[in-house]
């Protein structure tokens, strides 16, 4: 079986495009019609991300750690427990291609790192937009390391006790950890996923706090204070 580990705080505007991309993903012919479980671990959800996860037929955790390490931790565990074999790992407002699990497991490895690729620049200028753009990497061999696309096998995210419980960067301590057992891991461009640039965001030190500090670089200094503060 093939598990899809979703962690979701408040994430009624995104989560229901989200989840309508893993339940393509999880039809892909190459995966030979393999069980895919997809979960949606509600972490101190208010909103109704409860109930539009619950619409489109997904398993839901709820929890209230405010902590996303401790989300994909425990959606994790409870996949396992299941009997999953690769846990597939992406964010709440992303979305996936629909050969986005086959790629995954096509390369026979114990971890793929995908990349992302944002489509809605709004709110950030021009600038900005070309300056995330030369930074990143979006070609094989790149070093990039996202929860919003990851994938491991379930026996060496096992083998390193898994996600640690941080509330952010988390997904780089697992990938490190994985790096220093020998696992095989694959840095791949192809396999892309689609994520928010919103500035609302739900995890301190993550993607978007990532796009407001590069902002804050780039614009005069009257301005920084008030980009931090809307991120």
């Amino acid at each position: 079986m093939i598990a899809v580990v979703v962690p979701a705080h408040n994430e009624e505007a995104l989560l229901g495009r989200c989840l309508q991309s893993l339940l393509g993903a999880a039809r892909h012919p190459g995966l030979l019609a393999e069980p895919v479980w997809i979960v949606v671990v509600l972490d101190a959800c208010t909103d109704q991300s409860p109930q539009i996860a619950a619409s489109l037929g997904v398993a839901t955790l709820m929890v209230d750690v405010c902590n996303v390490g401790q989300a994909r931790r425990i959606g994790a565990a409870h996949a396992i427990a299941r009997g999953a074999r690769w846990l597939a790992c992406t964010d709440a407002d992303s979305y996936v291609a629909p050969d986005w699990l086959y790629q995954q497991l096509r390369h026979g490895a114990e971890v793929v790192c995908g990349t992302v690729h944002v489509e809605d620049w709004e709110g950030y200028s021009h600038a900005v937009q070309a300056a995330y753009q030369q930074r990143y990497c979006s070609e094989d061999g790149h070093r990039h390391i996202h929860g919003a696309n990851l994938g491991v096998c379930a026996a060496a995210y096992q083998r390193v006790g898994g996600f640690p419980p941080l509330a952010a960067h988390e997904d780089v301590g697992l990938v490190q950890a994985l790096e220093g057992t020998g696992a095989h891991i694959v840095w791949t461009g192809e396999n892309r996923v689609v994520t928010s640039a919103r500035k609302n965001t739900r995890a301190r030190s993550g993607f978007g706090e990532h796009l407001a500090h590069l902002a804050a670089q780039l614009t005069p200094d009257g301005e920084r204070s008030r980009l931090l503060k809307e991120a």
